[in-house]
């Protein structure tokens, strides 16, 4: 008699240990009764009936997940090599459990192939230099097909673009083929600009005789101030010297008369 009560009370044990479950705070329970969905139960302390419900344990904390290292040919034909990694997690855990077959692989895969047909429409310039919009394009196109699957798709971030040795070197040289180009652009601006004001600077100058006359001596006094010079050569003006030459013209001809 106590050898079947303590079989019994074995067999009691055994069906409460597995009709109670415990949940965590970010755990959740798909259970499903005589093989039909029922209801999402958790978390903490929860019921689950032997033989009858079955559950299906869904964790709803972010993943942080590597996709792996993609060949991606370019739209200007450049083979680069692009890795990501995407943060995503399960909002729905009816869906994810019902609507695909385990939800990590999927959003595996289809992050792989989202990457590289969204990447072999851009130039690898835009790859370089506009990380943030395709970002943002990878994770608005990753969000919309896997919402079907209850999962949110909330960050994806390109982390390596690796090029080839050889176009490694051909993009330097035009970069600095393209530094020199702007040194020669700029200098010829700065050459056109200091043209201008000397050409304002001469008309201003030209517009009275006296203003040239003052140059020169602002340029005398500047030169000695240094204290090194031992000659100066002074430039004469030219309305001097047009008197000068129009007095000896005169007294040219006062003498043959």
């Amino acid at each position: 008699m106590m050898t079947f009560l303590g079989i019994i009370a074995v067999l009691i044990a055994a069906i409460i240990v597995r009709t109670i479950r415990i949940l965590r705070e970010y755990e959740r329970g798909v259970i499903f009764q005589l093989g039909r969905f029922y209801k999402v139960k958790g978390p903490g302390l929860i019921l689950v009936i032997p033989a009858i419900q079955q559950m299906v344990r869904i964790d709803l904390r972010l993943v942080t997940m590597d996709v792996p290292s993609q060949d991606v040919i370019s739209q200007d034909n450049v083979s680069v090599k692009v890795n990501a990694v995407i943060y995503f997690r399960v909002i729905d855990p009816e869906k994810a459990v019902i609507n695909v077959e385990q939800y990590f692989n999927a959003t595996s895969q289809l992050a792989q192939t989202t990457l590289r047909s969204v990447l072999g429409k851009h130039d690898l310039d835009e790859m370089l230099s506009e990380r943030d919009k395709l970002n943002a394009d990878i994770q608005n196109i990753l969000d919309v097909h896997t919402d079907q699957w209850g999962i949110k798709v909330s960050n994806v971030e390109i982390k390596h673009v690796d090029i080839d040795e050889s176009m490694i070197r051909a993009i330097a040289q035009q970069a600095e083929a393209e530094r020199a180009r702007r040194s020669k652009v700029i200098h010829a601006e700065g050459e056109m600009q200091a043209a201008e004001n000397l050409v304002k600077a001469a008309q201003r100058l030209s517009a009275d005789p006296r203003a040239i006359q003052l140059r020169y001596l602002q340029t005398l006094a500047s030169m000695t101030q240094h204290g090194h010079a031992s000659t100066i050569v002074f430039p004469m003006p030219m309305d001097l010297l047009d008197i000068l030459t129009k007095k000896d013209e005169k007294t040219e001809k006062a003498g043959s008369l």
